[in-house]
């Protein structure tokens, strides 16, 4: 009886700790509309960087927080929407080119293209908008993660950053407040 009570805190005691998490210099500088590519991160305190992938599927084996992994299904939403988008533009402008060579004269502005260009247009509009905060999805997936850790593990200016600042009132002496949660 008494081992069975034991085997779940032994499991606890042997399962490793979260690593850190850190990306590359080029991609923890992205920001909002940054290019579309892959990310590379590392586990390790070498310059080891590893690829996550076209969704952050490499990424994923890594993430332990429920935060960081809803972070990260919304970065593969974001890329499965800008895959979606890139088709619908190549096929509006496979749709207008097979118009334009189809008959022995070329037209270039009939009904069935000016509904291609338009599906064009929209489509290079969308993509402004899908591809906007693609890149922060997968930035917070990462800090939602490494926030996770414990506080001697991540670097010192984390920890003395304040979480809250302002001015308060209450004897009625304007007093600076500031406040750190403790994690």
């Amino acid at each position: 009886m008494l081992l069975g009570t034991a085997a779940p805190a032994l499991a606890q005691q042997a399962a490793k700790p979260a690593p850190v998490i850190r990306l590359s210099p080029e991609d923890a500088d992205r920001g909002l509309n940054g290019v579309q590519k892959h990310f590379w991160f590392t586990t390790g305190s070498g310059e080891d960087y590893k690829n996550a992938g076209f969704f952050g599927q490499r990424l994923r084996p890594y993430l332990t927080d429920e935060q960081a992994i809803a972070s990260l299904d919304r970065y593969r939403r974001q890329r499965w929407l800008h895959l979606s988008e890139r088709l619908v533009f190549v096929g509006a402008a496979g749709v207008y080119a097979q118009q334009v060579l189809s008959g022995d004269k070329q037209v270039y502005f009939n009904n069935t293209q000016k509904v291609a260009i338009g599906v064009a247009a929209v489509s290079l509009l969308s993509n402004a908008l899908i591809t906007r905060h693609t890149n922060q999805h997968f930035i917070r997936a990462v800090e939602a993660q490494n926030a996770t850790l414990p506080a001697a593990r991540r670097m010192g200016l984390d920890r003395a950053m304040p979480d809250l600042l302002g001015v308060t009132a209450p004897t009625g002496r304007p007093q600076l407040l500031v406040g750190w949660t403790l994690r």
